[in-house]
């Protein structure tokens, strides 16, 4: 059940960048390309904090696919989902405890928290409309760009000792995270699951409020009444997407994920040019035109 998610078809984007953040920061460091093997421990460590929450959540979100095979918990039941998700979590720890680095530990700890906060930020909703969508903010910040941030910084702690560089690492990921997450939110409403292995307006059916209907609802205020109750009336579903798809929600939500871009490539430029540099460069950029 724990090896079920690790079979090489995700995109493997967490690892990806951690590598590239490794090998940015040890060449601006001391000009060494090589990757240390706990910075290498850091990539599958994310990867597997990152599986255990997609365990957990479609256990919560009652989820029936991912990654276009069915859930851990459809084929296997809740009660040995929610333990799946655990062992993961045992394995990533025991491996972060071997890298021996006590910075290190509580970097990455802070994500489990952030985590299981973000999951607690989606399960509640706020009436007031200007902090709904500070706390969806938040929500994406805990939920997706923490984990992506905090790696950055924990690869930029062991490769090199300079805390101006652990910020860019951190404010790099962060930013992207950010970013990832939004088109995500976008992709939920423009592509079709066979694309996305996962069925779209799913965060409608969740009775999920994000970025593409947040800015609709400032078009069409009669969307209020349905993000209160969670789109939990037949039909409302169905109205919200038209709604979204009438207004500029997509376009809005794409905008601001383009100034969260905008800005990690502001932040890795501080870094020394070098062929990893770029890459995190292009991989900022890749986040706003993926389709999956």
């Amino acid at each position: 059940m724990s090896e079920y998610y690790f079979d090489g078809k995700g995109k493997a984007f967490r690892p990806i960048i951690v590598v590239l953040m490794a090998r940015a920061c040890n060449i601006h460091h001391n000009n060494s390309r090589d990757v240390q093997a706990s910075q290498r421990s850091i990539a599958l460590i994310a990867e597997m904090i990152h599986t255990a929450s997609l365990v957990h959540d479609d256990v919560i979100d009652d989820a029936s696919s991912r990654r276009g095979k069915h859930t851990v918990n459809k084929i296997w039941g809740e009660k040995k989902a929610v333990l799946a998700g655990d062992l993961i979590l045992s394995a990533a720890s025991i491996a972060l405890a071997r890298i021996g680095n006590t910075t290190v530990i509580s970097i990455l700890t802070q994500v489990i928290e952030d985590l299981v906060r973000g999951e607690f930020l989606q399960l509640g909703s706020k009436e007031n409309e200007d902090e709904r969508f500070a706390h969806y903010l938040e929500k994406t910040f805990k939920k997706t760009a923490s984990l992506i941030a905090n790696s950055c910084k924990a690869v930029s702690v062991l490769g090199c000792p300079d805390p101006v560089v652990h910020e860019i690492a951190y404010q790099y990921g962060k930013n992207v995270g950010i970013a990832f997450q939004l088109i995500d939110d976008v992709l939920d409403f423009t592509s079709c699951s066979d694309q996305m292995g996962k069925p779209t307006s799913a965060d409608l059916k969740l009775g999920l409020a994000t970025g593409p209907v947040l800015f609709a609802s400032q078009q069409f205020p009669e969307m209020n009444a349905m993000i209160m109750r969670r789109f939990s009336l037949p039909g409302d579903v169905d109205r919200a997407r038209q709604y979204v798809l009438q207004s500029d929600g997509v376009q809005q939500t794409t905008y601001l994920a383009q100034r969260y871009c905008h800005e990690a490539i502001r932040e890795i430029s501080k870094l020394r040019p070098s062929p990893e540099r770029d890459a995190l460069i292009q991989l900022s950029e890749i986040v706003l035109t993926r389709d999956k």
